[in-house]
């Protein structure tokens, strides 16, 4: 009897720290209505033209989760009518369904995207039958490209874990976290500093990171001086503030991952996470939607500003999935103004945007899967499947 109470409360305890990493899609907060009181500059494109056929030396694949064209409207709306990801010149739209369901999940929406498979949801870089599928950034690294992480949430949550990781469940945040150790990432920038010192296992993954050269660091500010790679930032115990709290995360995020991968003369590959839409979708709330878009733009601006220039970065944006159901009732481009509705606190089958910009843009138009990206991303590297 004693042992049986033991093992209940192992497994409510367990059950708790799993389901406090997904409380967010439970939190119904209803906010329909938003006006934003400070409108972003956007970034301007480079006038240099890319003749069609070339191919990059560099993929950034930047991910707003939950991210769909009424979430992408309304931030495009509270900004005054501009954005920086609605100004590149190539777009068309992603259909998202799982193996296993017409409305996918993160893990399997960003599976689909990092592996070019789709996979029941929930898995991480597994297929229908639970084995292991090679990644985009394993396969860059196999390459020899540097490869890079950033993510607004826990860098073990379902989006970035599915680029670095390989399980059966997404809420086995401490084997995926073991999995980072498996590869050799040149840096990762995120939360979920505690499924890597705080384990039931016992390891310090931490200090096995250090054996393998890496550098810890607690916030970018920290980091601010140290340009060696490799390197991993974890800015949180599990998952960072909603924006504007955690400051510019993912915009500086973004800016020291490119500055530090690009020292790699082979190029790079680099996946950044807005992680926060996809809750205030979950949420049904304006305000956090639109805050949390506004600050992935700005990163994608941060991206542009530094990589779009050089002719051989190819930048892609595009979501896993859209959250919500979010329509827009009405708004006002000159008051930064959006009132919106939802149909749902949960994901939804709609197909998502896809934008892109440098060598190789030009085959992310009309309608793709979300397997195709990483397919094209494939072709345009050069790598054989």
């Amino acid at each position: 009897m004693k042992s049986t109470m033991i093992l209940l409360l192992i497994t409510f305890a367990l059950s708790i720290g799993v389901s406090a990493q997904e409380d967010y899609k439970d939190k119904r907060n209803l906010k329909e209505h938003y006006t934003n009181p400070e409108k972003h500059e956007v970034s301007r494109l480079p006038e240099k033209s890319i003749p069609i056929g070339t191919k990059p030396r560099n993929i950034i694949l930047m991910i707003g989760d939950g991210m769909g064209t009424a979430q992408l409207f309304a931030a495009y709306t509270a900004n005054g009518g501009a954005l920086n990801i609605t100004n590149l010149p190539y777009s068309g739209f992603s259909t998202t369904q799982s193996a296993d369901d017409y409305t996918t999940d993160s893990a399997a929406g960003g599976t689909a995207l990092s592996t070019g498979q789709r996979t029941y949801n929930g898995a991480i870089a597994v297929d229908v039958n639970k084995k292991p599928i090679p990644t985009i950034l394993e396969i860059a690294e196999k390459h020899g490209k540097a490869t890079g992480l950033v993510s607004s949430s826990a860098i073990t949550h379902a989006t970035p874990a599915s680029f670095i990781a390989h399980n059966v469940s997404r809420n086995n945040y401490e084997e995926i976290a073991a999995d980072f150790l498996k590869t050799d990432i040149d840096i990762f920038i995120g939360g979920g500093k505690s499924f890597f010192e705080e384990r039931k296992d016992g390891r310090n993954l931490l200090k096995e990171l250090e054996e393998k050269n890496y550098r810890i660091f607690d916030s970018l500010s920290q980091a601010e001086n140290y340009h060696h790679l490799p390197m991993a930032i974890l800015t949180a115990p599990k998952h960072n503030p909603t924006y504007p709290e955690r400051g510019k995360l993912v915009q500086e995020g973004t800016a020291k991952a490119i500055k530090a991968l690009d020292q790699d003369e082979k190029g790079y590959f680099l996946m950044v996470e807005g992680s926060q839409v996809d809750w205030g979708g979950h949420e049904n709330n304006t305000a956090y939607i639109i805050k949390e878009m506004l600050d992935f733009d700005k990163a994608v601006g941060k991206a542009l500003e530094l990589a779009a220039g050089d002719g051989e970065t190819l930048i892609i944006v595009t979501a896993d999935h859209e959250t919500g159901g979010m329509s827009i009732e009405s708004g006002n481009f000159e008051k930064g103004e959006v009132h919106a509705k939802y149909t749902t606190g949960n994901h939804t089958g709609i197909m998502v945007p896809v934008f892109a910009v440098g060598p190789g843009a030009e085959h992310f138009t009309g309608i793709m899967k979300n397997t195709d990206i990483f397919h094209k991303m494939m072709y345009l590297f050069g790598f054989d499947e």
